[in-house]
C-alpha cells in the first residue's frame, strides 16, 4: 500500500512539473494533456446530466474515474461546477435544471431575463456603484431567487429556509472541492487544473445584472454610469480570485471570457470599458504570483494585440473558435497555449481525423514548448469516447520533446 502511494505520489509530481513547465511558456518532457471534461465524464460513467448536476458526489465520481482511465496529466476537479442543489436551495432563477427546465441528457443552462425584467433596472447604477455588496444582497438577491424577500417586505418562512439552506449547501460543496482535489492526487497522480475564479467587470454586468442586451443599450445611453460601476467592481472581483487561488501558485486562476470581444462589443467599447477594468485585475494577481488562464470562448482575434501588454508568463492563453496558428504568432512568444482541437471534430469526425489534426497543432505550436493539449472548449456528453481517447493517446506518444 505504501508502495502505491509512493508512486501516485512521483506520478503527481511528474505531471505538476510537466503541467508547470509549460504553463510558464517552457519545455517539458512532453505536452501535457489537460481536458476541461464535463457532461462529458457522465456519459463515460454511465451517469446522465440531471445525476452529475444534481448529486455533485457523482460529478466528482466521474471526474476521477475520467482521470484514471484516460490517465491525464490535469483536469478540473468538477467541471460541471453548478450544483443544482445548491442552486435549488436558495432558489435560483437563472439556471435551467437538468430533468426540471431542460430534458435530462441536457447540460445545465443559463436562462437570461428579456431586457425589461433585467435583474438589475437602468436607474440602479449609483447603487451599485455606491456599494457592489449591499445592491446584490439587498437588490439583486430577491430577484433573482424565488424565495428571497425584497427588503421592506415581510419576512415569510421560506425567506428564512433558503438562507439556512444556501448557507449549508455552499459549505458542504465548497469544503468537499479539497478532498475531491487530494483524491484526484492520491488515486491517479492528476493534478487540479485551476484554482480560484475570475470574471471580467463588463461580463458581470453582461451576465448577471443587465443581461447583454440592456449592456449594450447602456453603454451607448449612459457610458459613464457603466464604466464607473466597471471601476467599483474590480476590488471584489479581485478579492475573489485571492481567495480561491492556489497557495502554491502553481496552477493558474481561471478567468472565463464572455461578452467582452468583438462583435457582441465594438472594439471602441473593449478599449474604453473592458480592458482597462481588466488588465488591472490580471497585473495584481501576477504581482502576487498567480497565473491566470484566460479561457477565450469564442473568437477574440480582434483583440490579441492588447493581451500582448501584459507581462510575459502572466497568463496562459485558450484558444477556443480563433485559429490558433495565428494565436500562436501573436502571443506564442510571450504566453503558453492551450486548446484549438474543435469540438465537432471530437463529436462528429472519426479518430484518425482527431490525430491527424492533433499532429497539425503539436507540429505548428509546440514545436518549443509552452502548449496544453485541449479541446476548444469545454467537452459536453457529445463527443465521442473513441475520440477522446486518439486525442489523448496520440499526444502521448506524438508529443515528446
Amino acid at each position: 500500500m505504501v508502495s502505491v502511494v509512493q508512486d501516485m505520489e512521483e506520478l503527481y509530481q511528474q505531471r505538476l512539473k510537466r503541467y508547470v513547465t509549460a504553463m510558464r511558456n517552457e519545455k517539458p518532457d512532453r505536452v501535457p494533456i489537460r481536458p476541461f471534461v464535463a457532461e462529458f465524464t457522465a456519459r463515460y460513467a454511465g451517469f446522465t446530466c440531471q445525476e452529475v448536476a444534481h448529486d455533485f458526489t457523482k460529478a466528482f465520481e466521474a471526474a476521477c474515474i475520467c482521470a484514471a482511465d484516460f490517465d491525464w496529466d490535469a483536469v478540473v476537479a468538477n467541471m460541471v461546477y453548478v450544483w443544482t442543489g445548491l442552486t435549488q436551495a436558495i432558489g435560483l432563477k437563472y439556471y435551467g435544471v437538468p430533468g426540471i427546465d431542460v430534458p435530462p441528457d441536457t447540460g445545465f443552462q443559463y436562462r437570461e431575463p428579456p431586457e425589461d425584467q433585467a435583474f438589475m433596472r437602468p436607474e440602479e447604477y449609483d447603487g451599485l456603484i455606491e456599494d457592489p455588496t449591499g445592491f446584490l444582497f439587498n437588490v439583486w438577491l430577491p430577484r433573482v431567487s424565488q424565495d428571497v424577500c425584497e427588503i421592506g417586505q415581510p419576512s415569510t418562512y421560506r425567506n428564512n429556509l433558503s438562507f439556512l439552506k444556501g448557507g449549508m449547501a455552499m459549505l458542504r460543496y465548497f469544503t468537499a472541492f479539497g478532498p475531491q482535489c487530494q483524491r484526484l492526487r492520491q488515486e491517479s497522480g492528476t493534478v487540479s487544473a485551476i484554482a480560484g475564479i475570475l470574471k471580467a467587470p463588463l461580463d458581470i454586468l453582461a451576465d448577471k445584472l443587465r443581461g447583454y442586451l440592456g449592456l449594450t443599450m447602456d453603454i451607448l445611453e449612459r457610458p459613464a454610469k457603466v464604466q464607473a460601476a466597471c471601476e467599483a467592481l474590480m476590488p471584489h472581483l479581485l478579492s475573489v480570485a485571492l481567495s480561491g487561488a492556489d497557495p502554491e501558485k502553481n496552477v493558474p486562476v481561471g478567468f472565463w471570457m464572455h461578452r467582452g470581444c468583438v462583435p457582441f462589443v465594438s472594439h471602441e467599447t473593449f478599449t474604453k470599458l473592458y480592458w482597462p477594468t481588466l488588465k488591472p485585475i490580471i497585473e495584481e494577481l501576477w504581482r502576487q504570483g498567480h497565473q491566470v488562464l484566460f479561457y477565450a470562448e469564442g473568437k477574440w482575434g480582434h483583440h490579441l494585440q492588447a493581451f500582448a501588454e501584459l507581462p510575459d508568463k502572466s497568463i496562459i492563453y485558450h484558444v477556443d473558435q480563433d485559429d490558433i496558428f495565428s494565436v500562436r504568432d501573436a502571443l506564442g512568444h510571450k504566453f503558453c497555449i492551450s486548446g484549438g482541437i474543435p469540438n465537432y471534430l471530437l463529436a462528429f469526425e472519426t479518430p484518425e481525423k482527431v490525430r491527424a489534426y492533433c499532429k497539425k497543432v503539436i507540429d505548428g505550436v509546440a514545436r518549443e514548448g509552452g502548449y496544453i493539449m485541449d479541446a476548444s472548449a469545454i467537452v459536453q456528453n457529445d463527443a465521442k469516447v473513441e475520440n477522446i481517447k486518439a486525442m489523448t493517446d496520440f499526444t502521448r506518444e506524438y508529443g515528446v520533446y
